[in-house]
């Protein structure tokens, strides 16, 4: 009985442990993924241009760190720490923000953008948002900046734009109808909301 069990053991391991036959094989052809026709989250790559112009504005493209001139500092750090964020908010728009790239148009000339700018970055800030895909743009008196507010409609800074795929899904003009970071997350997330010049012609 023992020996019986034994060779039914032996055959078994024999046969179970036999390489499979190459001819044996369904091969699955390689289907090729078709790429989606949805554009990618693309950075901004425009070289810092910003400087003051006669009027002492800053005017171009610029970044945080030019706020920090002689001419600006002061306002924008004291903003800066002064303004406190709703935490729980913050962290719901962190949940959408990374999807987006967000354009600005802000004039260092301008009480509203002096205003809500520097609380900007702070809620950039706290979400960890990364400024590549940030485009900030200093702009005169006339609003005007060489292409970039083509076909914007750029009347009131600051003007905070956000972007999906490379479409405009909202916009923060000037001041907020809550808090900016209340004003933000609905934009971000998709709710429905409506800037102050909404209807403004």
């Amino acid at each position: 009985m023992i020996q019986k069990w034994f060779f039914l053991g032996l055959i078994i391991c024999v046969f179970g442990c036999k390489s499979v036959d190459k001819k044996s094989i369904v091969r699955i052809p390689n289907i090729e993924k078709k790429e989606t026709e949805i554009p990618s989250r693309i950075p901004f790559k425009d070289t810092v241009t910003a400087k003051k112009d006669a009027n002492g504005y800053l005017v171009g493209i610029a970044n945080r760190f030019d706020f920090q001139d002689s001419a600006y500092k002061e306002w924008f750090d004291s903003r800066y720490e002064e303004y406190t964020t709703n935490k729980q908010v913050v962290n719901e728009i962190s949940k959408h923000i990374h999807q987006l790239t967000i354009k600005v148009f802000m004039g260092t000339w301008c009480g509203d953008s002096r205003r809500e700018i520097p609380g900007f970055y702070k809620i950039l800030d706290e979400t960890a948002f990364d400024v590549n895909y940030l485009q900030l743009i200093g702009v005169d008196r006339s609003k005007k900046y060489d292409d970039y507010e083509k076909d914007l409609t750029i009347f009131r800074v600051p003007t905070i734009i956000f972007l999906k795929n490379g479409k405009e899904i909202g916009r923060f003009v000037e001041y907020p109808k809550e808090t900016i970071e209340k004003d933000f997350l609905k934009i971000v997330s998709g709710q429905s909301y409506k800037h102050s010049y909404v209807d403004y012609k």
